[in-house]
């Protein structure tokens, strides 16, 4: 006599469906996404302490070595997310690991792909207005448009330092729009926001990818 299937109790249910979200096994931060909030806070936060010592004169280099500097920040950092990227391909951490690690990896792109639009928009409003404080809006946007990704990962995985990270950005980025005519002011709390809400954060994703990466980390 055969046997009955199994009744699936709504416990199963959501077990099944927790462990669709979860994941069973490794995987699921991409070095990219570590490596793009961790170099850049660092550096864009090494960026401007040096504008500040420059505001305050201990910084006093001719122009063309003010302009490497700038442009060798920036050059550094598309050289190290580079290189994640070029990672993530070949390990294939992208396309692994648990659901809601993967909708939050999305989540954190799509806010990427929002920022391009902002630099562009706000880049030929400074330039048609030839006022420098348009392009400072920027940087508030892009705080603004961190903190919903992070708010959107708090939502999946519930971790207290995620829901900090977004509150941290949505304070930042109204302190950054208010303080664009008070440059000293503005530098401040783009500093610390970037140590605090970029370099802080990348570092924990950084570590938990290299935990979910095993021995072939390196």
């Amino acid at each position: 006599m055969p046997a009955k299937p199994r009744l699936h109790s709504p416990e199963d249910d959501l077990a099944f469906m927790r462990s669709i979200v979860e994941g069973g096994g490794g995987g699921g931060v991409p070095m990219t996404l570590a490596v793009c909030y961790l170099a850049g806070g660092l550096l864009y936060g090494l960026q401007c302490l040096f504008h500040i010592g420059q505001v305050f004169g201990v910084i006093r280099w001719p122009d063309l070595a003010n302009l490497l500097f700038v442009v060798g920040i920036t050059g550094t950092f598309l050289a190290i997310l580079t290189w994640a990227i070029l990672r993530d391909r070949k390990t294939g951490a992208g396309n692994r690991g648990p659901l809601a690690s993967r909708v939050t990896s999305a989540a954190f792109s799509a806010s990427g792909m929002a920022n391009s639009a902002v630099v562009i928009v706000f880049a030929v409003g400074a330039w048609r207005d030839q006022d420098f404080a348009v392009w400072l809006y920027y940087a508030a946007i892009v705080f603004a448009l961190q903190a919903a990704a992070w708010y959107v990962a708090w939502m999946l995985k519930k971790k207290g330092w995620m829901l900090a990270v977004a509150l941290g950005g949505w304070v930042a980025a109204v302190a950054l729009g208010v303080l664009v005519r008070q440059p000293i002011a503005y530098l401040g709390v783009c500093t610390a926001a970037l140590f605090l809400l970029f370099a802080l954060p990348g570092w924990v994703l950084y570590r938990d990818a290299r935990k979910a990466a095993g021995p072939k980390a390196d």
